[in-house]
């Protein structure tokens, strides 16, 4: 098939006709819990750009290449953010699942030249006044407080207990909202579920009241001003509104928490089950750091994210981009391409990973910074209190959640010697 044959969006087919015939569909793949067996076979099948079907059938491309997806990233006149340029939205149901992930919102997120660079740079300066002893100490403090209250039984399940919790709580306290009280616990909670709903939750309701309580945090800043990432974007030269910093401030919240606490889950996983590590952890500060790097090549918290829209028609990978086409970046299949990895294996000490992306767009710096700080105390601090900390499963039992988006497991059921308190 000719590129401009495979093109997704080459006069406009409809969702699920024969000309898409060859792409790969990502949403209920059986290969979500070894997504990596996906992209190697995506791969010899369709080079570094992939012909894909979204949810519903909806066409796209998935850059699968490391060099193909830094390309992207660095090319905003070609690949742009803002969602409202793609092609295939008059096929969109108003119930489409990815809605929440690609509809056009006022924040940082979908904003392109002079105004990105304006947003970002307000949020790149509130977090360089972070001080990242600070937040070491808060962190050491909260998991403290988490592991506290599960030491006693000798077992707990660590995704929810701690994982989530703590880069949770942690960026709540970087935004100005104080720590232990009821009112930030119940946005924790929100912040769960809205980025995280389980059976029951109402994740748009927890959403709104997120956004509501936000709201309530810069009006309260802007009238008593504190040493907090709030605070300092509303003081900001830049001059953002209030509704801009509240978009502004969910978006660097959702990055933090959910990908940090699937970070923190992953690490812990790789300690507890891979002999590697496991006789070099005692105490939980030796190897830890080659953990959490390593786990950014191969088990990245963001596998894929979604997106770019072209421009205009131009190629990339011997492919023909339409304008208007979505371009999902693979970020798990570019940490792993055999091009960069010639013998395959992936050097833990080398941090040359997209895992917080590239370009203009990639998380403002500095973010992963902060993350490391986070994920560095949570995996250490758990393995300094519980020290013969061991999975309460086998390692085969632990299951991946469903998404082709976020990598994480559903649960880390852990056995340990009960702390007498």
């Amino acid at each position: 098939m000719s590129d401009t044959a495979d093109s997704p969006s080459t006069n406009n087919p409809p969702p699920g006709c024969p000309a898409h015939s060859s792409a790969v569909h990502l949403a209920g793949l059986e290969y979500q819990q070894t997504p990596s067996q996906l992209y190697r076979a995506m791969r010899q099948k369709h080079g570094a750009v992939a012909p894909v079907l979204l949810d519903g059938d909806i066409p796209a491309w998935l850059v699968l290449g490391y060099p193909e997806v830094c390309y992207v990233t660095v090319h905003d006149e070609l690949f742009a953010r803002d969602s409202r340029r793609w092609n295939q939205w008059p096929h969109i149901p108003d119930d489409w699942p990815l809605l929440p992930y690609v509809g056009y919102q006022p924040s940082v997120l979908f904003t392109e030249g002079a105004e990105h660079q304006r947003r970002a740079g307000v949020i790149t300066q509130a977090l360089e006044g972070v001080d990242q002893f600070e937040l070491a100490r808060e962190c050491q403090l909260i998991a403290d407080q988490l592991i506290s209250s599960f030491s006693g039984s000798g077992q707990a399940e660590l995704m929810s207990t701690y994982a989530h919790a703590l880069p949770a709580r942690g960026v709540l306290w970087m935004c100005g909202m104080p720590q232990g009280s009821a009112d930030t616990e119940r946005l924790v909670e929100d912040l769960r579920i809205s980025l995280d709903a389980g059976e029951g939750d109402d994740p748009v309701a927890a959403y709104m009241r997120v956004g509501e309580r936000i709201m309530q945090l810069v009006k309260e800043k802007r009238e008593r001003p504190g040493p907090d990432v709030t605070s300092r974007m509303l003081l900001d030269p830049a001059g953002l509104s209030d509704e801009e910093i509240v978009q502004d401030l969910i978006s660097v919240i959702a990055a933090a928490q959910q990908p940090t606490a699937n970070w923190i889950c992953n690490t812990l996983r790789l300690l507890l089950t891979d002999e590697r590590f496991a006789v070099n952890v005692s105490g939980g500060r030796v190897s830890v750091g080659d953990a959490l790097n390593e786990v950014l090549w191969l088990d990245t918290p963001t596998q894929n994210f979604i997106g770019r829209w072209a421009v205009r028609d131009t190629q990339l990978g011997g492919r023909l981009i339409r304008e208007g086409d979505c371009l999902v970046l693979g970020l798990a299949a570019a940490n792993t391409d055999p091009h960069i990895w010639p013998e395959s294996h992936v050097g833990a000490e080398n941090s040359a990973h997209l895992s917080f992306s590239n370009g203009e767009h990639r998380c403002p710096y500095p973010a992963p910074l902060l993350a490391d700080v986070m994920a560095r105390t949570a995996v250490e601090t758990l393995l300094e209190h519980l020290p013969d900390l061991v999975l309460a499963v086998e390692p085969e039992e632990l299951t991946w959640r469903p998404s082709i988006w976020m990598r994480g497991l559903t649960s880390l059921p852990v056995q340990f010697t009960p702390q007498v308190r």
